[in-house]
């Protein structure tokens, strides 16, 4: 029998007991090691952004969610720690609560450490600025991301309050995208209100290397290249940190 065959329930049972990585390849917590990658060229935290990006109201058990008092925590211990050495963040929302999701992109566009961005299946709505958020971003060819003015759902009272409102969140969710990528302004806007894109509504979708020619995006790619720039980003900051 192989190596890591675990040949009788004694020895099942020893390596059991171990409560760690055993010599025959038991797991005692999977959850840890698939949240962080162990390797000789860096250790990765990867951080799943899925479903909708949740904020101040708790939505429905029904609904995939990623919880910003979750997310946070989780982040500022990624600073902190010194075993782990980068970030990847995959991908794949529909969007969400605006300013939760603003909130985990500044941590991520200040983390201090090389972070890495993989857009998978969508990364709509707020999921623009999260994508964007990474020192490097990728998108997967049939992935897409919908870029489209800040709404408010419910009913509305007081108009033009309301407008205003809306209008300053635009600017900070804009302004945000601008400062962390090549996309003018202008270009910016103008996809955002193209009304002959969505049948029903104002906005543009983008597919794949749409997002890369809009310059919103870095690059085409998949997990593979996405882990190993991260690697490189890793490399390159060891290198240019004091003393090493």
């Amino acid at each position: 029998m192989g190596k890591n065959t675990i040949s009788n329930k004694e020895e099942y049972e020893k390596d059991e007991n171990k409560g760690d990585l055993g010599e025959q390849g038991n797991i005692k917590d999977i959850s840890l090691i698939s949240k962080t990658v162990e390797n000789p060229r860096g250790n990765i935290q990867f951080l799943p952004i899925i479903g909708q990006v949740e904020g101040h109201i708790e939505l429905s058990p029904q609904t995939k969610t990623t919880k910003y008092e979750h997310v946070i925590p989780l982040l500022i211990g990624v600073s902190q720690m010194e075993e782990i050495d980068g970030l990847m963040v995959i991908l794949n929302t529909v969007g969400g609560d605006v300013e939760a999701g603003l909130a985990i992109a500044e941590l991520i566009s200040n983390l201090g450490k090389p972070t890495v961005s993989l857009v998978i299946g969508g990364g709509h709505s707020i999921g623009v600025p999260l994508a964007v958020s990474a020192d490097y971003s990728f998108i997967a060819p049939s992935a897409t991301m919908t870029i489209h003015p800040v709404r408010l759902s419910g009913t509305v009272i007081g108009a033009p309050q309301t407008f205003d409102y809306l209008t300053k969140i635009q600017d900070r969710v804009i302004d945000f995208i601008v400062s962390n990528t090549e996309i003018t302004k202008a270009e910016l806007s103008s996809l955002m209100l193209d009304s002959t894109k969505l049948a029903l509504d104002i906005g543009t979708i983008l597919v794949g290397g749409e997002a890369v020619e809009a310059k919103i995006i870095n690059e085409v790619g998949g997990l593979k290249t996405a882990v190993e720039k991260l690697y490189n980003l890793i490399e390159e900051n060891k290198k240019n940190k004091p003393g090493e």
